[in-house]
């Protein structure tokens, strides 16, 4: 049983990705390969002109804190830190000066340029995951991972999270692949991909909920 079988997929620049499926389909796996966080036993990962599966352990390293954002349902926030310093962390990890520029550009973009000098605990967790969103972007990535990146906030929180993604795409032109189990979240999406049992099932092309809501029960009474 392979978690991923025979899956060639594309997810091309500037475009936003969402991949469903039920429990053990393959949807973490697939996502942990595209980002380098997992090497596939045989076949190929590609990052722009970067062979991502033949690269050593540090290289590999390098390439996912300077060219993969990563956001997660937890936010993996540093308590000690302002929003400014969990935003800039990933640039001072690699040494990178920060371009104040961008740095404004970005904080407004996720609407948190008035809230630069707070901490995480002053924050809502909708406003949380915005400054996750806005350490992924920080280092001008080829693509943003996002794992379920609403899982642990309410509707209204996580449908202004979504909608910063969507302008990401459409405003900055980033490249966005998330895994999520809601067909709301899904539909905020360019396309769907539906994986099962490690295999691709079928692709929605900008899918109402109810398109996607319809799929997965398709999929899961058959």
């Amino acid at each position: 049983m392979h978690a991923l079988d025979a899956v060639t997929v594309d997810f091309p620049r500037g475009t936003f990705t969402a991949v469903m499926g039920p429990s053990g389909s393959g949807k973490s796996t697939l996502l942990n390969c595209a980002a380098g966080l997992d090497r596939p036993t045989s076949g190929s990962v590609r990052l722009g002109d970067v062979e991502l599966s033949g690269l050593s352990e540090a290289r590999l390293t390098e390439v996912r804190r300077e060219r993969i954002g990563f956001v997660f349902q937890a936010y993996n926030l540093l308590g000690a830190l302002t929003v400014e310093g969990n935003v800039t962390l990933p640039l001072r990890l690699a040494d990178r000066r920060t371009d104040r520029g961008f740095l404004h550009e970005v904080l407004t973009a996720v609407g948190l340029g008035e809230h630069r000098t707070r901490r995480p605990a002053e924050l809502s967790g909708g406003q949380q995951q915005r400054v996750a969103i806005a350490r992924a972007l920080i280092t001008r990535p080829d693509v943003v991972v996002a794992d379920e990146p609403t899982g642990a906030l309410d509707t209204r929180s996580g449908g202004q999270v979504l909608e910063l993604l969507r302008r990401v795409v459409d405003d900055m032109g980033q490249t966005v692949l998330m895994v999520t189990h809601d067909p709301v979240a899904a539909a905020y999406a360019d396309s769907v991909l539906f994986l099962a049992d490690g295999r691709l099932a079928g692709e929605l092309t900008r899918p109402t909920p109810a398109q996607v809501a319809a799929r997965l029960t398709h999929r899961s009474a058959g």
